[in-house]
């Protein structure tokens, strides 16, 4: 890959992330590249002002933090169409990311130039909050992308009433889940909220969409995996409250009146997500931050 432009995003509320920035514009300037470093506190409209003010697009973003702050990242940059590199530095899990190594040691550069790496693909959903009303033209008051996950909850913080939520699927009915909330992810997001709330994981190569009650008070409500082709419309029943609190990949967003519904389907634009080929595996890191036990070593496998 031929860099000449790159934009470095790092978690602002960490100084270890800072100085990691500061080290990797270092790189790219003694290869002649150049850069821009920018906080990730930031906000929609200011990346719209980097680009619109922008002599030339970056050839990619190089994220340096944990999911968190590459979630946030991948949203906001996703539809202009820029390959993200995340590095885990100052994260938790990391199943987003590529190990810190590969920046300190200075080899993410000949990496990216030798074209060592994979782009990786990952689909995202789009939610459109609209109104009911007797107009056959569906009235769309606000729209969200999540790359992990949408999640419904109680829009009461002090104490958990029990939520009653609608589910139809492709234009059928299907569930009213009682219980916490309702979870509907990507197979990203199988590994983030869904699977603590013991949804199943979910390979992100398969093109599907978890739908995933939250402590459901009914053990016939089970989660489903369904096709990302799906249109699926969450409503927040009538005879209960009647508004419950959105919420995508980790950020509170709005809450959903009686008289709303929202409609989840799977994004226009996806995320690309650069991944290296030295990289650790999707299974081995799965065993690393998942903690499963057993002898992994290859000398107990056999061909």
């Amino acid at each position: 890959m031929k860099l000449s432009l790159v934009l470095i995003v790092y978690r602002s509320d960490s100084s270890i992330a800072q100085e990691a920035s500061k080290f990797c514009e270092e790189v790219l300037k003694a290869k002649n590249i150049k850069s821009n470093r920018i906080e990730s506190n930031f906000h929609k409209d200011e990346i719209e002002k980097y680009f619109s003010n922008s002599e030339s697009q970056p050839n990619i973003g190089i994220v340096l933090g944990g999911d968190g702050t590459f979630l946030k990242c991948a949203n906001a940059l996703a539809d202009y169409d820029i390959p993200l590199l995340s590095i885990n530095i100052g994260g938790n899990l990391g199943f987003l990311t590529q190990e810190k190594e590969f920046l300190f040691d200075k080899s993410f550069i000949e990496i990216l130039e030798n074209e060592e790496y994979l782009i990786d693909f990952r689909n995202r959903l789009n939610c459109n909050i609209c109104i009911e009303g007797t107009s056959s033209e569906k009235k769309i008051i606000k729209s969200y992308n999540a790359l992990n996950d949408f999640y419904f909850k109680s829009v009461e913080e002090d104490i958990s009433p029990t939520n009653q939520i609608q589910i139809e699927i492709d234009n059928e009915k299907v569930n009213e889940y009682k219980g916490d909330g309702l979870i509907v992810s990507t197979t990203t997001g199988s590994t983030a909220y869904s699977m603590a709330a013991g949804g199943p994981i979910v390979h992100p190569s398969i093109d599907g969409m978890i739908i995933n009650p939250i402590c459901p008070m009914s053990l016939a409500s089970r989660p489903i995996v369904i096709p990302n082709t799906s249109k699926v419309i969450i409503k927040p029943v009538k005879k209960s409250k009647g508004e419950i609190k959105l919420w995508t990949d980790g950020s509170k967003c709005m809450t959903i009146k009686k008289n709303y519904y929202c409609e989840i389907k799977k994004g226009k634009s996806p995320c690309k997500i650069i991944k290296f080929k030295k990289s650790t595996s999707y299974y081995n890191t799965l065993i690393k931050k998942l903690d499963w036990k057993g002898d992994l070593s290859p000398k107990n496998f056999k061909n």
